[in-house]
């Protein structure tokens, strides 16, 4: 038998044939039939031979009303990313262009799916105009890598329906072109829910307004770019704990103990002044946020307490649902009635899932969305079971400021996906609405912003990732990095770690103060400013989550330390010159009678610096 092998293949032609055969496919060949490289990566790919190209003449075709305002997005979007501006126009799609196309017969792609069909021209077919939206960023996303995009097919839809952030902009105040930088990159990477724990400026309550505050034009244009780019802003104000950004100068709605002291974070929640107050707020930000949802916390009521101090719960709650009647009830209860509140306002209540400990006779109102965090008595699969929506918040996936910062290797290594909850890991996903992150600037001094960021975009990218397709695309999690650093960052997002300024040495002057400093970058991006007196610093007053949120707080010369971040100065180029923002209170300098207080940008002019370069 070897023999007659031996002559076989000494036969014309066969030794080619059987080479052709045996040899390896090419690499070329193989990467023509790989998915493109996407974040969420698609789940399939159906190759063709030949490819699209991207060039001059492409144009945006898009007819109807719903498709040109995804068509006008795309056009600014790839602008913004470098790829030149793209006419959008009605109809006579040739070969370059790219499709837009809204069809409401392609009910199967759900309300958030699309097609995506590369060949001689771009198609993205959306059953709903966010659908075709989310096509437009996977076009993105492959032409982020070059003006060629292989041949194929995909049909990609999510697993979830709710692909969050949530942001607690809450006492320390976070900046707007931070936020808005989160907003793209949410809706690049396919995420659509972002809750925001906040203080909007209030003209019927003015009492309450300590900084921290957005005023309501800053929350119109933020809602405006979300509405852009199918980003759901969620507002939130948390009750009835955690109320002192609202009630420390409200001690009539502050819940008494037994001793008689009154708790600044505790709204009483046995007043109906209480209610009235609250609802007259959730009024307020009707006039800003257009979220279908509100959400109001009720988290840590009785954080380093317990509801025997306060007999007042008791008494309200058996007066109200009788002898067997517990003080939980009465927290329920005003849980219940901001959700009738809410309900009879068009909009679905969310609340955090620590308080719900089982020791309640009252159950908490159908139709709540319970976001669960802690491992609580009362667990996700008793929840779902209740018919209640539950999305996973889980503390495993939290970032606090200079706190606990989530494992995106070891969750993505563990194939983590929304069934696993903190202290319970469910088999299916029906009732699971989605997952979320969680920002939280529990020490709000521990890092910057744009620190922040660098932690932030891993953990983004990974709940992108899990809530939209498979939650382990990538045999390890380098090569699911690199699959972030390939698609890159979203078009339009703004480098905050800029300086206007080189370093070097400056006369700075504004009305009544001069003075002489080094200005050099931080390593995240802000700047130091170092005079002969050390370098300059807010500190002092009082302290808000470690931090010196007061206005009126005097800019002071400190021992010049790096990791010191209330040393750290945002330098702002303005028509008229320069500003001085401090990187972690958020607030300008103004020159005040020789001295440079800071205080809220909408309260006070802030100074305006001339620099000059020694």
């Amino acid at each position: 038998m070897a023999e007659r092998r031996r002559r076989l293949l000494r036969l014309p032609g066969v030794t080619a044939a059987l080479a052709l055969l045996l040899a390896p496919v090419p690499a070329i060949a193989q990467e023509q039939h790989k998915a493109p490289v996407t974040l969420p990566a698609l789940t399939n790919w159906t190759a063709e031979s030949g490819s699209y190209q991207y060039g001059r003449s492409a144009r945006l075709v898009a007819d109807s009303p719903a498709e040109r305002r995804v068509a006008d997005t795309l056009a600014d979007d790839l602008r913004a990313a470098g790829h030149g501006t793209v006419p959008v126009v009605r109809s006579g799609a040739r070969t370059g262009d790219i499709v837009i196309d809204v069809r409401s017969s392609r009910g199967t792609l759900g309300a958030e799916g699309y097609e995506l069909r590369a060949g001689k021209r771009l198609s993205v077919t959306g059953a709903t105009e966010t659908g075709a939206f989310y096509g437009t960023r996977t076009v993105l996303q492959l032409l982020a890598q070059g003006d060629r995009i292989p041949a194929g097919r995909t049909v990609d839809t999510p697993h979830y329906r709710e692909r969050g952030v949530g942001v607690c902009a809450c006492y320390i105040h976070i900046t707007m072109p931070w936020l808005e930088n989160l907003v793209r990159e949410m809706a690049y990477h396919k995420l659509n829910q972002l809750s925001l724990e906040l203080k909007v400026k209030s003209d019927a309550h003015p009492e309450a307004n300590t900084w921290g505050y957005y005023t309501k034009d800053e929350i119109r244009r933020l809602v405006a770019l979300g509405e852009r780019y199918h980003v759901e802003i969620i507002p939130e104000i948390n009750s009835p704990g955690h109320m002192d950004p609202w009630i420390e100068n409200r001690p009539d709605l502050q819940l008494t103990d037994s001793d008689g002291t009154k708790q600044a974070a505790r709204l009483d929640v046995t007043r109906q002044a209480a209610f009235d107050y609250y609802t007259s707020l959730m009024d307020e930000y009707a006039q800003v946020f257009t979220a279908k949802s509100w959400h109001m916390g009720a988290d840590e009521y009785m954080l380093g307490s317990d509801y025997s101090k306060y007999p007042q719960m008791l008494r309200y709650a058996q007066q109200k649902y009788g002898p067997n009647a517990t003080p939980q009830d009465a927290y329920v209860d005003f849980i219940n009635r901001v959700q009738a509140y809410a309900a009879s306002k068009g909009k679905r209540l969310r609340i955090w899932n620590d308080g719900l400990t089982g020791a309640n006779t009252v159950p908490v109102a159908a139709g709540t969305t319970v976001e669960h965090w802690l491992n609580v008595a009362v667990k996700p699969s008793r929840l779902i079971a209740r018919g209640y929506r539950v999305e996973n918040a889980a503390y495993s996936l939290y970032l606090v400021r200079g706190g606990f910062h989530s494992d995106t290797a070891s969750l993505y290594d563990q194939s983590w996906d929304p069934r696993s909850f903190e202290g319970e890991k469910l088999a299916s996903s029906e009732g699971v609405t989605g997952a979320k992150i969680s920002l939280w600037p529990d020490n709000g001094r521990g890092e910057t912003e744009n620190e922040v960021a660098v932690e932030l975009w891993p953990a983004l990218r990974h709940i992108a990732q899990t809530t939209w397709g498979d939650a382990h695309p990538d045999v390890t999690y380098d090569a699911f990095t690199a699959r972030g650093t390939t698609v890159g960052h979203a078009p339009g997002r703004r480098d905050l770690t800029r300086l206007p300024v080189a370093d070097g040495t400056y006369t700075f002057r504004t009305a009544g103060v001069s003075f002489q400093a080094a200005v050099t970058r931080t390593a995240d991006g802000y700047a130091s400013i170092r005079t002969a007196d050390g370098c300059m610093e807010i500190s002092g007053g009082k302290l808000t989550l470690n931090t010196p949120l007061q206005p009126g707080v005097e800019a002071t010369r400190k021992s010049c330390d790096p990791a010191d971040t209330l040393q750290r100065w945002q330098l702002t180029r303005t028509a008229r010159g320069y500003e001085l923002v401090n990187a972690i209170t958020q607030m300008p300098l103004v020159a005040d009678d020789g001295r440079l207080v800071q205080e809220p940008p909408d309260q006070h002019t802030p100074a305006v610096w001339h620099l000059t370069s020694h």
